[in-house]
């Protein structure tokens, strides 16, 4: 028994598809099927049902999988450790955002952090929260950069800043008339939105409550319109661009460089505008806190110049 072999049950378990757990494990299909054999034969133990379109682990091999899981964690937290006793600046990190964030942030503090750091190697991805949150656990991360609420055991989270919602309309839509934009007036309109999977859209539905579906022969309701699975932030605003409709942004995704001035427009909400807060998280059993402490300073910095 290794552990890659623990790694590969795991990744399976979850993605429930032996091509798409061995896309994850970087390792091509049948090798992953004949490492998971092997470990059965080992164990004596069928681990899996397979079927033509799922494999489902059995009640024995879901309590194997979740000790497997535990094995991983506490291995990633023998290599911090280890790392530990380095010089915390000099050690990689590695950093995730969420594809909401990230676009918008990374290039901003990465110099600064650079500056604060130069020794130390940056490693960044982007992706969603689900898969974030699995990559921490299983020490594949060290840092990652989510909207809260997070919660998850044994991670530690830390507040980095609250980032206000605004409407993006065209320069042409009615709603550009308005100097700041009440819930109401979102009623009726197109609305354009990310996909399910993505945190920022329920944190949209949790602001706007009005413009949630509902009932297809409301009249005053809001038309959804949803970006395929996996588009971003800058889709929503080339939608935007085209006419196709309104969009709520987070403010650091609202400008951009590519269209001609005033062709969009961006508007507050009036009143207290819904928002999001940004925020640090990471395994509360990793010990390289000079390095969380540099990353959260380079942040702020950034976040403070844009501000100014």
């Amino acid at each position: 028994m290794t552990l890659t072999e623990l790694r590969y049950i795991v990744t399976l378990a979850q993605e429930q598809h032996f091509g798409r757990a061995a896309e994850k494990c970087f390792v091509s299909q049948p090798t992953l099927s004949i490492a998971v054999k092997k470990l059965e034969e080992e164990l004596g133990v069928a681990l899996f049902e397979r079927s033509k379109t799922r494999v489902k682990p059995t009640p024995l091999g879901d309590t194997i999988v979740n000790q497997a899981q535990l094995v991983l964690e506490q291995t990633s937290a023998i290599k911090d450790m280890a790392t530990a006793g380095k010089d915390q600046l000099k050690s990689p990190l590695q950093v995730g955002a969420i594809f909401t964030i990230g676009p918008y942030l990374l290039p901003h503090f990465i110099p600064e952090l650079i500056k604060r750091a130069p020794d130390m190697p940056l490693y960044v991805e982007e992706g969603f929260t689900a898969t974030l949150r699995h990559r921490l656990r299983n020490g594949e991360l060290d840092v990652i950069i989510v909207a809260l609420p997070f919660t998850e055991a044994d991670v530690v989270t830390q507040p980095l800043y609250d980032e206000p919602f605004v409407v993006l309309t065209h320069k042409s839509h009615p709603l550009a008339e308005k100097e700041a934009i009440e819930t109401e007036d979102l009623d009726g309109h197109n609305i354009l939105l990310l996909g399910e999977g993505h945190c920022f859209r329920d944190q949209v539905f949790e602001a706007c409550p009005n413009i949630r579906p509902s009932a297809e022969n409301d009249n005053n309701a809001s038309k959804i319109r949803t970006a395929a699975e996996g588009s971003s932030l800058e889709t929503l605003r080339h939608m935007v661009a085209s006419g196709l409709g309104i969009t709520i942004l987070p403010a650091s995704a609202a400008t951009s460089p590519f269209y001609n001035s005033g062709q969009l427009t961006v508007r507050p909400f009036a009143g207290i505008a819904p928002s999001r807060t940004v925020a640090l998280a990471w395994r509360a059993s990793f010990p390289r806190h000079k390095a969380v402490d540099v990353l959260r300073q380079a942040i702020n910095q950034c976040q403070l110049e844009r501000s100014s």
